[in-house]
Parts: C-alpha cells; sequence; structure tokens
C-alpha cells in the first residue's frame, strides 16, 4: 500500500472514531436521560402507592376504583421493568460499541461493514426512544384518569353526607311526628271517647249534656289543630327527603 493510502486511510479512521465518540456520548447523554425518567416514575409510583393507601378507607365505589388503581399501578410496574430491561440492553449496546472501536482499529478494512451495524443499532435506539415517549404518554393519560376518579370520589362522599344530614332530618321528623301521635293526638280522642260515654250513661240535666258536647267539639278542634300540624310537618320532611 502506498504512504499517501495510509494517510487517507489513517485520515479515514481518525474521522470515524471521531463520530464513533460523539455517538458515544450522545448515548451517555440517553442514558442520563433514562435514569432521570426512571427517577421521576419511581416518585410517582411511591405517590400511586400513598394515593392507594388513602382510597383504602372509602366505601365500596372506592374500593372498586382503588382496585382498579391497583390494576394501574401493576401496569406502570410492568412498564417500569420494561424500561428497566430496555435501559440493559442499552448498557450491553455500548458495551459493544466500545468493543466494536477497539475491532474497528485493529480492523481498518472491517470500517465500513461496522458502521452499517452502528446505523442499523442507532435506528433501534431511536424506535426504543419513540416507544418511552409513547410510555410517558400513557403515564400521563393514566394520572389524569385518576385525577377524575378522585374527584368523583369526593363529589361521592359529599353526596353521602348530604344524604346523611337528610336521613337524619327524616327520622328526627318521624320521632316528632310519633310524639305527636302519642301524647297530643291521643288526649283529644281519650276526652271525646269519655265525654260520649258520659252522655250515653248519664241522667244529668240538657245543660250538663250540653256542656259535654262543647267538651268534645272543643276536643275536636284540638284534634283537628293537630291533624293540621301533622300533615304540614310530613309534607316538610317530603320536601327535605327530595332535596
Amino acid at each position: 500500500m502506498k504512504k499517501e493510502d495510509l494517510i487517507i486511510t489513517n485520515l479515514q479512521l481518525e474521522f470515524q472514531n471521531n463520530e464513533k465518540e460523539k455517538k458515544a456520548a450522545e448515548l451517555i447523554i440517553a442514558n442520563t436521560e433514562l435514569a432521570f425518567q426512571n427517577d421521576e416514575k419511581e416518585k410517582r409510583a411511591a405517590e400511586l402507592i400513598i394515593a392507594n393507601k388513602e382510597l383504602a378507607f372509602q366505601n365500596d365505589e372506592k374500593e372498586k376504583r382503588a382496585a382498579e388503581l391497583i390494576i394501574a399501578n401493576k401496569e406502570l410496574a410492568f412498564q417500569n421493568d420494561e424500561k428497566e430491561k430496555r435501559a440493559a440492553e442499552l448498557i450491553i449496546a455500548n458495551k459493544e460499541l466500545a468493543f466494536q472501536n477497539d475491532e474497528k482499529e485493529k480492523r481498518a478494512a472491517e470500517l465500513i461493514i461496522a458502521n452499517k451495524e452502528l446505523a442499523f443499532q442507532n435506528n433501534e435506539k431511536e424506535k426504543r426512544a419513540a416507544e418511552l415517549i409513547i410510555a410517558n404518554k400513557e403515564l400521563a393519560f393514566q394520572n389524569d384518569e385518576k385525577e377524575k376518579r378522585a374527584a368523583e370520589l369526593m363529589a361521592t362522599n359529599i353526596e353521602l353526607k348530604n344524604a346523611e344530614e337528610s336521613q337524619k332530618e327524616y327520622i328526627r321528623g318521624l320521632e316528632k311526628i310519633m310524639y305527636l301521635t302519642s301524647h297530643k293526638v291521643r288526649q283529644p280522642i281519650a276526652n271525646i271517647i269519655g265525654f260520649s260515654l258520659m252522655i250515653d250513661i248519664t241522667k244529668d240535666s240538657k245543660e250538663e249534656i250540653k256542656q259535654s258536647i262543647d267538651y268534645i267539639k272543643e276536643s275536636a278542634l284540638s284534634l283537628d289543630l293537630l291533624t293540621r300540624e301533622l300533615n304540614a310537618h310530613v309534607l316538610y320532611l317530603k320536601k327535605k327527603v327530595k332535596m
């Protein structure tokens, strides 16, 4: 081989080695970004665990949604495992690239083949980077869904509290109705029955009979007022329950 050819070959080899060193530096940057993404994902996984513990104290509906969150966490763990596998593959690829650089320094004639292999590896890494972007978008979507479910749980809690207050109000109303029925309503009825019996068995004067009838009328009017009060209270309870 001529000296000029050797010089050209050495220059080409030096240029190619520089290109490979740049690509190796890019791989190091990609690995650093991947480690940062994994740290962020581990933080999100920890936040999801805390959310799951909080959701465990909710009602049956929340337990169903917590089960959905557990499934999402399993999917997230599976995705993290896949990403860790890909990171390990990148480390192996870097080792292979270092080995290839050593071999290329020894075998200048194999530089063309090695460059084709390196181009293929770069394409594979770009595909994996695209897959990581898609995985991150899916994770963001899952987080949005979990926030929506948390908001729904809060709304459900508010509805449950309102329902409990309505139920308590309804029970208090029923207790008042029972009190009116057992105490106030029974007294006029007892008076009417008593005065009626007195009229049946008495042999008193018409004036005394008239007085008994007046007592009966007075008791009937009292019973009518109590009946109206009960009706008004029942209508009030109906409105409260509908609210």
